[in-house]
């Protein structure tokens, strides 16, 4: 069967992409680096399949003998081989389903539960079962906060307001990675390793930098500050980029390599809220995740409307009045309900 039509109990009982998952090498991370690039349609199984297995971790082992593992195996594959007889299912059509080489895995691991009952009814000391390690962490922050979080190879996480990241506890050697959802700005620590963020189906991939990743409602935008990044997409097109350069990846693939303002892309990790001719839809919505608020207009806005304004850790009522001095506006508050109107 080739990889392309594997599902998670495929990947979970192959050798070489178990020893990708567990212990890379250049020869492994080549191949299925590649291989997902040409089958995007499988990034999912395969990420679900390499969770699942850096998520076991084996306390102790238990080995039975090679004198019962090869009688158990043969009697096994005799079985399989048997003649039908009388009113017996059909072993051909029930073998369709269930290929012998899982039937035998499934008939091993039951053989070593019945040992393990075995052992512990005889009085001789239990043997300690499979237990899986929860090293996923989540972290999410409410709108209206911020976090910065280091991981275990001391890298920091800057986390926007209404962001969510998941991560691995520890990470095993030669695999560091985070999922994103929202905003956050990312300072790498160099190791030797690849870090990759995964974020709307798009893997950005870097070795030791500093960069700021926000997915937006119908984009993704990729800024680098120092470093270098590959960002790979679901169609698996690869974008390199250098300092000071921005990739905004649209909802249809489309992309579009630019330059940016840092403070106005990145201020927001040092409590700096910057407007740059922002439209009144833009403004809301940075004042709403800002502070965690609800903003609304009475009356209407100009198409032609534009706010410019920098402000460093200011309170909300300081930022209302900056905007209202430029726009003749004035605001009122309801618990956490702003309203701006045109008094005249």
């Amino acid at each position: 069967m080739r990889y392309k039509d594997y599902d998670i109990i495929d990947f979970l009982s192959d050798e070489f992409f178990i020893q990708w998952v567990k212990m890379p090498d250049k020869n492994t991370r080549h191949f299925w680096e590649k291989w997902m690039q040409q089958h995007p349609e499988k990034r999912e199984t395969v990420l679900e399949a390499a969770s699942i297995i850096r998520s076991v971790k084996y306390a102790h082992s238990f080995e039975v003998s090679d004198e019962i593992y090869v009688e158990s195996f043969e009697n096994i594959i005799k079985a399989g081989n048997q003649k039908k007889t009388g009113d017996e299912p059909k072993m051909g059509s029930w073998f369709s389903f269930f290929p012998l080489r899982k039937i035998a895995a499934i008939a091993i691991l039951c053989f070593c539960g019945w040992m393990v009952h075995h052992h512990m009814i005889e009085g001789v000391e239990p043997i300690k079962p499979v237990v899986a390690e929860e090293i996923t962490v989540f972290r999410s922050v409410p709108p209206g906060k911020r976090s910065v979080i280091t991981l275990a190879d001391s890298s920091r996480v800057y986390l926007n307001s209404g962001s969510e990241i998941e991560y691995p506890k520890a990470f095993s050697q030669g695999d560091r990675w985070v999922r994103l959802k929202g905003e956050a700005f990312f300072e790498v620590r160099k190791n030797g390793y690849p870090f990759s963020v995964f974020a709307r189906s798009t893997e950005i991939k870097v070795l030791g930098t500093s960069f700021n990743v926000k997915e937006g409602h119908t984009n993704l935008s990729i800024a680098l500050l120092s470093g270098k990044v590959q960002v790979n997409d679901q169609k698996g097109n690869q974008v390199q980029l250098n300092p000071a350069e921005m990739l905004a990846i649209e909802e249809d693939g489309k992309f579009s390599k630019t330059g940016f303002d840092p403070l106005e892309v990145t201020g927001w990790k040092d409590k700096i809220l910057v407007f740059r001719s922002a439209s009144f839809n833009e403004v809301k919505a940075k004042i709403e995740n800002w502070y965690g608020i609800d903003l609304e207009l009475e009356g209407k806005v100009s198409e032609n409307w534009k706010y410019s304004g920098i402000y460093k850790d200011e309170n909300l009522e300081n930022v209302l009045r900056g905007i209202c001095i430029t726009s003749g506006w004035q605001y009122k508050i309801a618990n956490r309900n702003i309203t701006l109107y045109n008094p005249k």
